[in-house]
């Protein structure tokens, strides 16, 4: 018997035993090695989720890392044993946006695991066998964990279209923005900026591939190709925005509160600037982050700073929330 968490309501949980559930036709039951500790878990738990992306009582975990115990019928036996992750929007497949590979905007609504549908913060998980993404049998599976929101960043790499040779930026150094500073170098650009609000972040983006390091208060560049955000604050687009020359590329991640700092349309029209905007990663996302983490190219254990069992929920909520400039990811281990 293993054990989960359940969050009843906004700031109430308990801790309590879980039964796998047998995969169904299509599915597949998956051991939890890792999952990871965002600010949306801390939304869950706080009960600040926009309505409709919360659905409680609910076991949290949307990023995580486990090996198939079981699959379902339809599904290839040759999936037991194979370390996995596996994507969290659980999309239609039918409508226009899901065949057209943009399963983020799938027309049926929002699902998501561990927002809506049961997530990983328990032993097991059981969910759509289409949703995972194999690893090698070597991987890491702690550093696994936080393909999740790598995923989110390289969707968000392929928007931007960087090339070789371009200058490129990021503005953010928390664990979006070390992730892009990994992509963006796998690219070869002429140089690579990171801005950020902490200056003990220089040596650990500047190790990720970072060729400059600037504090956001000081004078910025006014000339890259491509910049994308990762901060979520409420000045981090108009930031971003600035460091562009005339027709560069901004991708926008973060989310920041409300009442934040618009970008100034007559700047867009008259700048010629293209804004996209990423929110999850679709599947060419995910195979994109698994096939560089495979590589070698990501290298997500530098980032993690923290393991807890899952009794630590607690503990792992407030270390996410404290603004402490030491706690980087933090893990539970169902």
């Amino acid at each position: 018997m293993s054990s989960r968490i359940l969050v009843e309501a906004p700031g109430t949980h308990r801790v309590e035993e879980h039964t796998p559930r047998d995969p169904g036709p299509g599915e597949a039951l998956v051991a939890v090695h890792a999952v990871g500790i965002c600010g949306s878990d801390r939304e869950v738990y706080q009960g600040t989720r926009p309505e409709g992306y919360v659905r409680y009582p609910l076991t949290p975990g949307h990023e995580w890392s486990g090996t198939v115990w079981a699959v379902g019928a339809g599904v290839p036996e040759s999936l037991i044993g194979r370390k996995v992750v596996g994507e969290g929007f659980r999309n239609c497949q039918v409508c226009e946006r899901c065949h057209a590979g943009e399963t983020t905007l799938c027309a049926a609504g929002y699902e998501e695991t561990g927002f809506t549908r049961p997530g990983a913060m328990a032993g097991t998980l059981t969910l759509p066998a289409r949703l995972l993404h194999p690893l090698p049998d070597d991987a890491d599976l702690t550093a696994a964990a936080l393909l999740e929101p790598a995923a989110c960043i390289a969707a968000a790499a392929l928007k931007s279209g960087a090339r070789p040779g371009e200058r490129v930026a990021v503005v953010g150094t928390g664990t979006l923005g070390m992730f892009a500073v990994q992509f963006l170098k796998a690219v070869s650009p002429a140089e690579l900026l990171v801005v950020g609000t902490r200056d003990d972040r220089e040596a650990l983006s500047r190790r990720f591939g970072a060729t400059d390091f600037r504090l956001r208060d000081r004078e910025l560049p006014d000339d890259f190709d491509v910049v994308i955000e990762t901060a979520g604050s409420a000045s981090a687009a108009r930031t971003a925005a600035s460091l562009l020359r005339r027709g560069g590329r901004l991708v926008l991640t973060g989310i920041p509160a409300p009442g934040a700092q618009g970008l100034d349309p007559t700047g867009l029209v008259v700048r010629q600037l293209e804004v996209r905007t990423v929110f999850g990663a679709p599947p060419d996302a995910w195979a994109h982050a698994v096939r560089v983490f495979g590589a070698g190219l990501l290298d997500p254990l530098p980032l993690i700073t923290h393991e807890l069992p899952l009794t630590g929920f607690s503990q792992a909520i407030e270390l996410v929330g404290a603004g402490d400039p030491k706690v980087g990811k933090v893990l539970l281990r169902p």
